[in-house]
């Protein structure tokens, strides 16, 4: 027996050693992290016009909107599913400005450092529609779909170069290059905020009920969700993903809290103030900064509203069972950062 008390022994010894070297490189690394929310000091990183080849300068995300709705769309290797895409936002978005005069917008293209020929494919559109309505940023390497997105919507500078670029949206939508979600329901979203900012503006205290207000001056966040779907996901899916996405939901739920069933969906709609103010908090960059979002839309008691949107799945997700140990950390990495003031949020 004295030898299986000394197994068992080294396997405590061991298992606290693990959790303790754990702790330390997830303090270490929010740490590490606790200025990531500063813009990527990337020189690689451009918006080109297609024909002169030089940076568009764009307006700063604090000065008025210039568009009723910016669409940011970020890009990883995707050159067989953006097009499919992008034809299909395009005829909505044209469409709907010739019966809507008032209706203005602009598609912005983050290619996230791909390898492929998704920037050539980027580029066709800026030439068919003009770099009014569609724009190309190139972060030069892979950042992730997080910072891709917060390119966009914050602050980021080229070195040597005098632009910065920014989304004009009064209202700003996010959404995947791959289509999943019928760009249409993007009126779903629009109409919930409409809605919800009409009553701010009507019944809000001193500070909101302005009637010279528009839209993009209500803090508002509209998060489009699968969660009708889940049924029969369940019922399609293996079920060691169904057990790893109940797992990876149940940590969300205790990192972020309640409110959000589906923090993951790729189709998000914020007004101007709303991302003025949570992505130049944010810090993650990759899988899990959804979850941050919400986070930071309690922390600043931002209005959330979750719309079932359509979706079907594409081929090519980029998303798979290895992906979950990435999220986890990320999360852990975020709990971390905020629990422990490391993270600072800047209001």
């Amino acid at each position: 027996m004295a030898w299986l008390w000394m197994i068992t022994e080294l396997l405590v010894i061991a298992v606290i050693f693990v959790a303790f070297g754990l702790g330390f490189a997830i303090i270490f690394e929010s740490f590490r992290r606790r200025h990531n929310n500063a813009h990527v000091d990337s020189g690689n990183a451009i918006f080109e016009d297609p024909y002169s080849l030089k940076p568009v300068p764009c307006p700063n995300i604090c000065d008025p909107a210039e568009k009723y709705m910016s669409l940011i769309i970020p890009a990883f290797n995707e050159e067989l599913r953006l097009p499919g895409a992008l034809d299909e936002t395009m005829n909505y978005l044209q469409q709907r400005a010739a019966k809507e005069k008032s209706f203005s917008y602009e598609v912005l293209i983050v290619d996230d450092g791909s390898a492929d020929g998704t920037n050539r494919v980027a580029f066709d559109f800026v030439k068919k529609y003009t770099i009014d309505n569609v724009r190309v940023l190139f972060l030069g390497r892979n950042y992730g779909k997080g910072e891709a997105i917060r390119q966009l919507l914050y602050l980021c500078e080229s070195i040597g170069k005098q632009g910065m670029l920014h989304s004009r949206g009064e209202l700003l939508l996010m959404l995947d290059a791959d289509g999943a979600t019928k760009v249409t329901d993007l009126e779903k979203l629009e109409n919930q905020i409409h809605a919800v900012a009409t009553k701010e503006i009507q019944f809000g205290d001193s500070a909101t009920s302005d009637s010279c207000l528009r839209i993009s001056d209500i803090q508002l966040a509209a998060f489009g969700s699968r969660a009708h779907l889940e049924e029969k996901a369940l019922a399609s899916r293996k079920w060691y993903r169904n057990f790893l996405m109940k797992g990876f939901h149940i940590v969300v739920l205790l990192t972020a809290g309640p409110g959000i069933r589906d923090t993951q969906c790729g189709f998000k709609m914020f007004t101007r103030a709303a991302a003025r103010r949570l992505f130049t908090n944010i810090r993650l960059k990759r899988w899990c900064f959804d979850v941050e979002l919400v986070y930071l839309c309690k922390w600043f008691g931002i209005p959330m509203i979750e719309i079932s949107v359509n979706w079907c799945e594409i081929p090519g997700s980029k998303v798979n069972p290895l992906s979950i140990p990435n999220m986890l950390w990320e999360l852990a990495l975020m709990s971390a950062g905020y629990r422990t003031g490391m993270w600072k949020i800047s209001s």
